[in-house]
């Protein structure tokens, strides 16, 4: 038999597959063929999907703690001693200090609207709680209200487009590593590609031109691009009249970035620039795929909004195969309301952000946390300020529940472990992020052990607790019938897939001047600047060619590929600290410090360092790259701030290296 899926993992490309199920068991995983962006590739990571659903590792039955926090000793447990002492604590924690107490705290291991993030799932249940809610600021959020204070929307073009283009810049992304299916409508287009990122990544390499900004400058870059076209006359201006808004203004803050400043501000020669200016500006359509690394900054949102004016300048919005791309979720009509029913709430709620888990735990402004759900979520391997969040999970007054796959680090430091059902088992709508195709997950097989879905894991806590609000018990069907009531779930289901219509971009009037924008940040489109201006190398975590965020940090095969962790920076910079290709080093600031493993390259333009997120504490010392990480917003929504990171290097058996960064390293 053969059953039809998606991918419901953090990246843009929402695959849909085929399971191939023999005696009620999955025996193989592929790309669905008929798809028009998977074309029946999967991944290097996906690839080996179906070795996490078998895992001996994998969580099969409820796990109560009887160690100390941090030691991750547990004993198996029934279900009902389960939901029993969790509806127990639940009721005491919430009589005692109100249900905002409560933080359901959802991660991006599931992108599913029924069993992932981007329904919050489980949401119905903690409404009727009323629990505090929860801002998801960890991944694109920066740029999607950048982009929206030019665009009036977040979709941008249709990626199936860049098959037109005729110039494509891949700025700040790395489409072979993340999100590969992009690539194959660049190769169909012909043009010519031009990779911005400071690292020479996998798709640098394949591209014509490489360009190296220092992180965090890309807005001004932008600009001093903008000041070349129109140096040039090359603007549209019957564009500009007809679909744009301020830009007079616009032009003098272009006007205020020459090529010469650009230069200074980027690290990138001005002769560069001038070049590549020139290009675009005798270049109809001229495309840009940008992804989220790029926003991880102090000024990320202006960067994307920003970035999103130059097709405006150009009048490439106007044109198949023109524009920008960063997310296309901005254009499914998807009944988010329905779903997740915030109108069950009680009274107004809170809401707490995901990248600032430490600040709420630890200090809160506000009610107390004393109780943590942790939903397809493990914060200690991916949220900033490492040694503070797990400070925070250290608690003996917080109570906390943790719906997993495997013993991550997060587990570590649960209450109580539930067993989550993987994708081949339970049913899951999901909306690619990086395309237009909504994908349907049909179960496949049955559970392992005592596995539930998410959905059925709250439905049955509500239960045990005497909820009586009847959506709350709504099954699978009836939530994605609600979610999807705009389109034909009955083909969707039939197909697998489904190509939605794409909202108009821009939305209305590009506005290079926007009312919108949040108090205290510029209404003129422009560059904010970096916020960690201090000494030492810029620290760039950007995704691995094996993990997937912390997903897969467990698969042996993945982590021998993937080999020791290595921080690579550019000869100059080693030379200047007395640093060989190969040394073991501590790389730290005043907030945390992690042992890595040196490469020393021109990949990484002088200034920089990078080295891969995804893994685990337990499996790398005790601390990883985010332990480095500052709690702090970017300039709109809340994003982080992976990025905007400056860190020292030091040669492990350095004498300098005092004890508190030394022991720093050992967090778990």
């Amino acid at each position: 038999m053969k059953v039809l899926g998606a991918c419901p993992l953090d990246c843009p490309d929402a695959c849909s597959w085929v399971v191939d199920v023999q005696d009620g068991r999955a025996a193989g995983l592929r790309g669905n063929k008929e798809h028009p962006v998977t074309r029946g590739a999967l991944c290097v990571k996906v690839n080996r999907y179906l070795e996490q659903v078998h895992s001996p590792e994998r969580l099969t039955r409820p796990l109560r703690r009887v160690g100390r926090k941090g030691e991750g000793r547990f004993e198996p447990i029934s279900w009902d001693e389960a939901l029993d002492e969790i509806a127990t604590r639940l009721t005491a924690i919430i009589a005692e200090h109100g249900g905002e107490a409560v933080w359901p705290f959802h991660g991006t291991g599931s992108l599913g609207f029924i069993q992932g993030l981007e329904g919050l799932s489980g949401r119905r249940f903690f409404n009727a709680l009323g629990a505090s809610g929860h801002d998801p600021t960890i991944c694109s959020v920066a740029g999607t209200v950048g982009l929206r204070y030019t665009l009036g929307t977040s979709g941008g073009m249709d990626p199936e487009d860049l098959a037109k283009s005729k110039l494509i810049l891949l700025w700040g992304t790395n489409p072979l590593t993340s999100g590969h299916h992009v690539w194959k409508f660049i190769q169909d287009s012909g043009a010519h590609t031009v990779a911005i990122d400071p690292v020479r990544t996998k798709t640098a390499e394949r591209c014509d031109e490489h360009l190296a900004p220092l992180p965090g400058t890309d807005a001004a870059l932008a600009l001093g691009l903008m000041h070349v076209i129109v140096g040039l006359g090359a603007q549209d201006e019957e564009f500009l009249s007809a679909h744009t808004e301020g830009w007079p203004e616009f032009r003098s803050r272009i006007a205020e970035y020459p090529p010469e400043r650009a230069a200074a501000i980027t690290g990138v020669p001005v002769e560069r620039i001038v070049a590549l200016g020139e290009r675009i500006a005798a270049t109809r359509p001229t495309a840009i795929r940008a992804s989220q690394g790029m926003q991880r900054h102090a000024g990320g949102g202006m960067a994307l909004r920003t970035l999103a004016c130059l097709p405006g300048v150009t009048g490439d919005w106007a044109i198949p195969g023109g524009g920008l791309h960063y997310s296309t979720s901005g254009h499914f009509r998807l009944d988010i309301d329905a779903l997740t029913r915030f109108d069950l709430l009680p009274h107004p709620v809170r809401t707490l952000s995901m990248t600032r888990m430490g600040e709420a735990l630890l200090d809160p402004d506000g009610p107390p946390v004393h109780a943590l759900f942790v939903i397809g979520a493990n914060p200690v391997g991916s949220n900033p300020d490492q040694r503070r969040v797990v400070e925070g999970l250290s608690r003996e007054d917080l109570f906390t529940v943790v719906l997993e796959h495997f013993p991550t680090d997060t587990v570590d430091y649960a209450d109580i472990v539930l067993p989550a059902t993987m994708q081949p088992e339970h049913l899951d709508v999901l909306a690619a992020y990086g395309n237009l195709y909504l994908v349907w997950n049909e179960p496949a097989v049955a559970p392992p052990g005592e596995c539930l879905p998410t959905t059925e894991t709250f439905r049955r806590l509500a239960r045990r607790m005497g909820l009586t609000e009847p959506a709350i018990y709504e099954s699978d069907e009836e939530l994605a019938n609600q979610l999807l009531k705009q389109y034909d779930v009955d083909r969707l289901r039939a197909d697998g897939f489904l190509k939605i219509e794409p909202g108009p971009v821009p939305h209305g009037k590009l506005r290079f001047v926007s009312d919108q924008v949040a108090a205290g940040h510029d209404p003129v489109a422009g560059y904010t600047p970096p916020a960690d201006s201090g000494d030492g190398l810029v620290l760039i975590s950007a995704a691995s060619h094996y993990f997937l965020n912390t997903g897969f940090g467990s698969n042996p095969e993945l982590r021998r590929r993937a080999g020791e962790l290595r921080v690579t920076i550019h000869p100059d910079d080693a030379a200047a600290r007395g640093i060989a290709d190969g040394d073991p080093v501590t790389v730290g600031n005043d907030r945390g410090s992690f042992e890595a493993v040196t490469e020393v390259s021109d990949m990484v333009r002088p200034g920089v360092a990078a080295t891969p997120k995804g893994r685990w504490a337990k499996h790398s010392g005790g601390a990883t790259v985010n332990a480095t990480v500052a709690e702090r917003d970017s300039d709109f929504g809340g994003g982080a701030v992976f990025h905007d990171n400056r860190v020292w290097i030091r040669p492990r058996n350095s004498r300098v290296q005092d004890a508190a960064s030394r022991s720093s390293t050992r967090l778990a």
